[in-house]
């Protein structure tokens, strides 16, 4: 049993990226095939630094299944968890990079695979075995693959295991924005620690400033041992049962910011697999939270999710270098 193992359940499929920045789709004329889905791009960061991670999904029984199943792999994330449909295909995204490097997304998965994993698909005996079980709120939006991402969630809560939610809220993936923000509300109150941006506190808030605390802690449940607000290139905020405060960003060239917040959290949670003490030690936290900071902004300067992840020295020039 690996102690420090972290699980991230949900969906991995391909990104297609504008080979230019700052063009619409119809005006694109090339596309950069990146394997993308934010669960599999935490699960990458997260052994990128040395972590150990699983990725529990499904695939269609295609190319761009078996590649993506071949790039965890690669990045030596376990992958017992996997499994593939004969009949229908993995997802597919076109992402449209605005000149910001911020984006949009139009995805193709009317169903994909990843929507139809049935509980009975469940490796529980891999999710029993994590220190953290980490998940999106994609999985809750149509069934069978709901149902699963519930039946796992109480297999690892059971089990003792840490549970681990970023929502990353994909509007268009959902029947409308009330369904999206009951959805995302339906198994809050379930996890030890949530990740939320500040357009994420802002859209749950309807419309609540994630520059106020009061607005922040309004998400706050007594289960909760950290909730943290990342503010884009300004840092994050953290907020426990004893203590709150922020932690300031770092100034990077941003040219695409896919899988920033999924270097963030799997740089974090490498961490709290360390040292699950880190929730009552500030000291400790902050330091986390300067090193996933750090790995945030690096993911920035190039572009596609994984392949922008960085290694450890990578982080840690940075921070040096700031720190003049």
């Amino acid at each position: 049993m690996s102690s420090q193992l972290i699980v991230c359940f949900g969906e991995m499929l391909i990104d297609f990226v504008p080979d230019v920045s700052g063009v619409s789709l119809a005006e694109s004329t090339g596309f950069l095939k990146a394997p993308g889905g934010a669960p599999a791009n935490v699960a990458c960061a997260i052994t990128k630094l040395g972590g150990s991670s699983a990725f529990v999904g499904k695939f269609g029984d295609d190319e761009f299944g078996h590649m993506l199943v071949n790039i965890l792999k690669q990045n030596n994330v376990k992958t017992e968890g996997v499994c593939f449909d004969n009949h229908a295909r993995t997802a597919l995204a076109f992402v449209t990079l605005k000149k910001n490097g911020e984006r949009e997304f139009m995805f193709y998965r009317n169903p994909s695979a990843d929507m139809l994993l049935k509980d009975s698909e469940l490796n529980t005996g891999l999710i029993k075995q994590a220190k953290i079980f980490h998940y999106g709120s994609i999985s809750l939006i149509s069934e069978p693959c709901r149902s699963a991402h519930m039946a796992a969630m109480k297999a690892a809560k059971d089990a003792g295991v840490l549970l681990s939610y970023d929502p990353n809220v994909r509007l268009p993936l959902w029947p409308s924005q009330d369904a999206a923000r009951d959805g995302i509300k339906s198994i809050w109150n379930h996890a030890d620690l949530i990740k939320v941006s500040d357009d994420e506190v802002n859209f749950l808030t309807k419309g609540g400033d994630a520059e106020k605390d009061d607005v922040v802690m309004s998400l706050w449940h007594d289960n909760l041992k950290l909730l943290l607000v990342t503010y884009g290139a300004k840092g994050c905020g953290y907020f426990t049962k004893k203590f709150k405060g922020r932690v300031p960003g770092f100034s990077v060239k941003t040219i695409d910011t896919t899988g920033a917040g999924d270097a963030f959290v799997g740089s974090f949670l490498v961490s709290v697999a360390k040292d699950a003490n880190i929730f009552n030690d500030e000291g400790k936290l902050k330091e986390a939270l300067i090193f996933s900071n750090a790995c945030g902004a690096i993911c920035t300067t190039q572009k596609g999710a994984i392949p922008a992840l960085p290694p450890p020295d990578k982080v840690q020039e940075l921070i040096k270098s700031n720190a003049k």
